[in-house]
């Protein structure tokens, strides 16, 4: 069996995740990983060894699909140049009121280049929306409550560290209830920084402006990290005439590893479709699975 080729395009949390997943899927082989300049002054980590590691996207060359493990304001430019280049891409964009915009956005790029992207494909919004799907199925009329955490949110930790004055940062989702959060951020600022002006840039981000968002300064944000994160989901609805349908689901995890797995299975996904973008609900849930179709059908229907 011929492998597809991935590359990863960013190495942190999520990048050297999606490095260790591919190693254990067997129809897919690491080729290229992009790095910040910087990087390539370092010895190359173990894990990547026998891959081509560059700093330009221009010589991402040679792969399939890449992966963009990076922070989500830079993967539209990113997602786009790459589709240009006759490579399919798998983002996990993760700013919710944005995403349907950036996927029509794509669409048009992948479409005229005979490219596929999938737009946001993780846990939430990825395979959550997938199960939000399930449920109004099942239960069309009703209200469904998404209550995410406790845990550390990896794209509002990545918006924070980004801005002026800040050396590292934290931000905690707490579930209050029927889809209501708390942001509990926990920033180290860079000695002399100006605490109030940090705390209101972040309460004013696009990220945090609809939340419960309390920013408590703190010495060391290290010595706070945990990568565990979760999710409950409920709905109250009605199938057919029926009310009182009660449905849930519920998952703890490690963050980028899920987050990682998924942009995995999105990428084989994007070798079935017709180029344009998509976002997982719109693809064939067997399309995400390696294996034999008529296998999966057996095994799992």
């Amino acid at each position: 069996m011929q492998k597809t080729r991935i590359g990863i395009v960013g190495y942190g949390n999520i990048g050297r995740a999606a490095a260790e997943t591919i190693k254990t899927t067997p129809d897919m082989e690491l080729a290229v990983v992009v790095v910040e300049s910087q990087f390539l002054n370092e010895p190359i980590p173990p894990a990547l060894a026998g891959v081509t590691v560059i700093d330009d996207i221009a010589r991402l060359d040679g792969v399939k699909v890449a992966l963009l493990c990076t922070p989500s304001r830079s993967m539209p430019e990113l997602a786009s140049e790459i589709l240009k280049m006759g490579i399919n891409t798998v983002d996990c964009y993760d700013i919710h009121g944005q995403l349907a915009g950036l996927r029509r956005d794509l669409d048009v790029v992948a479409k005229t280049h005979g490219t596929v992207a999938v737009v946001s494909a993780g846990w939430d919004p990825g395979t959550d929306s997938m199960v939000r799907c399930m449920f109004e199925i099942m239960a069309p009329r009703g209200i469904t409550y998404t209550n995410f955490g406790p845990g550390m949110s990896m794209g509002h930790s990545v918006a924070v560290k980004a801005l002026p004055g800040v050396v590292n940062a934290l931000s905690m989702t707490i579930p209050l209830g029927t889809g209501v959060h708390r942001r509990m951020v926990y920033v180290q600022p860079v000695p002399g920084q100006d605490f109030k002006v940090i705390e209101q840039t972040i309460k004013n981000d696009p990220y945090f402006i609809k939340d419960d968002t309390h920013v408590i300064e703190v010495e060391n944000v290290l010595d706070l990290i945990d990568m565990g994160h979760g999710v409950e989901m409920e709905r109250k609805g009605v199938s057919g005439q029926a009310h009182n349908q009660m449905l849930k689901f519920s998952m703890r995890i490690n963050n980028p590893a899920l987050t990682a797995q998924v942009m995995v299975a999105s990428a084989r996904a994007t070798l079935k479709q017709h180029p344009g973008a998509y976002t997982m609900i719109q693809i064939p849930i067997i399309d995400y699975m390696y294996g034999d179709q008529e296998d999966i059908i057996n095994r799992l229907v």
